[in-house]
């Protein structure tokens, strides 16, 4: 089974992505002074007192083991093994004898994702101190040799994808110009690299490419003007490629997959809300440019997910999903749906997804999760239908011991329904009203905040805090529509949204109304620092972590290849180049509003964040001391957005949960 998941616009995709900055992690960035020492955030960690259950390594220490594989052939298990100083080493388990060998190491830097490519070999990624420009390598689990097959500095790969039956892999990358991607072919075990075809139109640039599943390109997005999306397509006829059509860049027109089901060539699996707001799954003829019929479409949420059966069952068509109030499947295949009926029936009102499985089928990987349990893998033997526990991914976090993560929907102050989840730890089922951590989610567009194990959540509910998780307008999933209205709305309405969202927590009776907080990442970072500024008695307090401050400095730091899309970010935040959108822009940047900040701010950054630079950050700090305000400030200079090594992110929350302590307990 192939999973084709998180189905987005291919505009908000490239946004996303290309908001991932150059860097060379060997220089130190950012005012070293401006930190505070280790014995000052020491201090904010002492807040933290108490006879809890639950610590923070609990939740945010790594699992002894997790990221568990089942090689191609079925004969080997794979996965991550954590050691006594936090590595994440993989090692391969011979499933007949037994025999477990370890054959990736884990050193200075973190090992990201990993699969299979072939019965013989893993590839994984890694980047360089967080920076995100991650490296394909490939290691021989037979003599545990690793080998970087794109190993260029500066270089950040786009998309990655397996030759069958081949040594050979495509990778799309910016080699030869950092504003552009192109397409290389890989002999992962030469080295050989081949360009497949030239990128050299910088003023409307091909924006990604379309691959058969023997490497073949057969079609390609190019982004004219910086805001139309144009999709071409080969015909194997002529073997030209042809102008199938031209979308707006906030439409999304995207092929999941072609349909090797059919005997049509032509014929693929799109995600598209053409001629409606909701994102669908159609079948479609690329050379007759017509829809062959609707796959599956729901009147309230985007579509996100398909997946499709293997070689051996000709790549039928198995389910399609999306995220709805919860995640949500609807199978199609008469396979897929006995084993979903099958598991449907084991594991009730939990989630479950298909993680890895052997080439043939007969055996599947499964990842069980809820909104109280954080995850356990499960083998699933197709011919017995048989479930197997294989391992608890956190069994020191007990399900009866964490909190409810209560979906909720209230309607906006302009008549909009808003949804979102709120995590309520048990003294507030009992009817007592606690303290709340608002938690505005990052992007913000087309990101949405989803039901499940939250470690945040769970973490501040073991302390007796609720979080609160609002999917604002410009949020993703739920339409068009509701994603466009928050544009040009991010610091004004998109803030509207989340301080409604805390007036219906209020109401619902859960929230002590004098102990809130507000802490967020990235464009959540961004959030808090808005919040503290345009309802400055609303909160007690707030945590900036990543979050942009200047909304001029951001757009000045963008990198080279953030060039073609300069014209969608304007659609989005502000066009500075407008005098009446660059008022508004100074009017939601928070470094240009600090004298409206009175209420304890923790700002926390990872120096070598190629998405938001650590001068956001700086500069936010700066001010606030200035003016004689205290702020404490927390540097990682081996992180980049977002703290990933396991020792810095204990540290982290140690040390938030001491400063909303003290912050709540005044």
């Amino acid at each position: 089974m192939i999973l084709k998941s998180k189905i987005f616009s291919i505009g908000i995709l490239l946004i996303v992505a290309a908001m991932n900055a150059q860097n060379n992690t060997e220089t130190v960035r950012g005012n070293p002074e401006l930190p505070s020492s280790k014995t000052e955030l020491q201090k904010i960690t002492a807040f933290d007192k108490g006879s809890f259950k639950y610590q923070v390594e609990d939740y945010f220490a790594n699992p002894k083991a997790s990221a568990f594989k089942i090689s191609p052939d079925g004969k080997f298990l794979s996965y991550k093994e954590r050691d006594k100083d936090g590595k994440n080493h993989i090692y391969v388990k011979n499933l007949k004898t037994e025999k477990v060998s370890r054959v990736i190491e884990e050193k200075d830097e973190l090992i990201h994702s990993y699969d299979w490519f072939d019965n013989e070999h893993l590839y994984f990624f890694k980047d360089k101190g967080g920076d995100e420009n991650m490296h394909v390598n490939v290691a021989d689990i037979k003599n545990g040799t690793v080998k970087d097959i794109t190993p260029f500095d500066g270089v950040k790969v786009r998309s990655f994808e397996i030759v069958e039956g081949s040594d050979y892999v495509i990778v799309v990358m910016n080699k030869n110009n950092k504003q552009i991607n192109e397409p290389f072919k890989i002999n992962y075990k030469t080295g050989e690299l081949t360009l497949l075809m030239e990128n050299k139109d910088l003023k409307d640039p091909i924006s990604s490419y379309i691959f058969d599943r023997d490497g073949n390109i057969r079609g390609y997005y190019k982004l004219k003007d910086g805001v139309v999306d144009q999709l071409y397509y080969k015909d194997l006829d002529s073997k030209k490629f042809n102008l199938v059509n031209e979308t707006d860049w906030k439409s999304n027109f995207s092929i999941i997959e072609f349909n090797y089901n059919s005997a049509n060539k032509d014929e693929v699996y799109v995600s598209t809300n053409l001629n409606s707001d909701k994102t669908r799954i159609v079948l479609y003829d690329l050379k007759k440019n017509s829809i062959i019929k609707e796959i599956y479409s729901n009147p309230i949420f985007d579509l996100s997910e398909m997946g499709i059966g293997g070689k051996k069952r000709n790549y039928e068509l198995d389910f399609v999903g999306y995220e709805g109030i919860k995640h949500e499947i609807i199978p199609i295949s008469k396979f897929y749906t006995k084993m979903y009926n099958n598991l449907k029936k084991e594991f009730s009102d939990k989630e479950f997804s298909v993680v890895s499985h052997d080439k043939n089928e007969k055996t599947f990987l499964i990842l069980v999760n809820s909104d109280k349990l954080f995850g356990r893998y499960y083998t699933y033997d197709v011919a017995t239908t048989k479930i197997k526990l294989l391992y608890d991914l956190m069994p020191q976090l007990k399900e009866e011991d964490m909190a409810e993560m209560r979906p909720i929907q209230f309607t906006s102050r302009d008549g909009l329904t808003i949804y979102g989840y709120i995590t309520l730890p048990k003294s507030a089922l009992n009817g007592e009203k606690v303290p709340l951590i608002v938690n505005p989610h990052g992007g913000p567009q087309g990101i949405r905040d989803t039901w499940g194990y939250n470690k945040e959540a769970q973490l501040f509910a073991s302390r007796g805090y609720a979080t609160l998780q609002v999917n604002f307008r410009i949020s993703g999933g739920y339409g068009k529509k509701f994603q466009e209205i928050g544009y040009k709305q991010i610091g004004r309405k998109v803030m509207d949204d989340v301080e409604d969202g805390v007036k219906y927590a209020i109401e619902q009776g859960w929230v002590d109304k004098s102990k809130i907080a507000i802490y967020g990442g990235s464009h959540g970072g961004y959030a808090t620092l808005m919040g503290l500024i345009k309802t400055p008695d609303l909160y007690v307090c707030g945590v900036d972590y990543v979050g942009v401050s200047n909304i001029f400095t951001f757009f000045d730091s963008f990198p080279e290849y953030w060039k073609p899309l300069r014209e969608q970010v304007k659609e989005i935040w502000y066009n500075l180049d407008d005098p009446e959108e660059a008022k508004i822009a100074k009017e939601v940047s928070p470094v240009f509003q600090t004298d409206k900040i009175k209420k304890p701010l923790f700002v926390v950054q990872g120096a070598n964040d190629p998405r938001v630079n650590i001068n956001e950050s700086d500069q936010i700090v700066k001010a606030l001391r200035s003016k004689g305000f205290e702020t404490p400030y927390m540097v990682k200079y081996d992180e980049g957005h977002g703290f990933k090594k396991e020792k810095n992110r204990i540290e982290l929350y140690k040390c938030m949960l001491g400063f909303f302590a003290e912050n709540f307990n005044k």
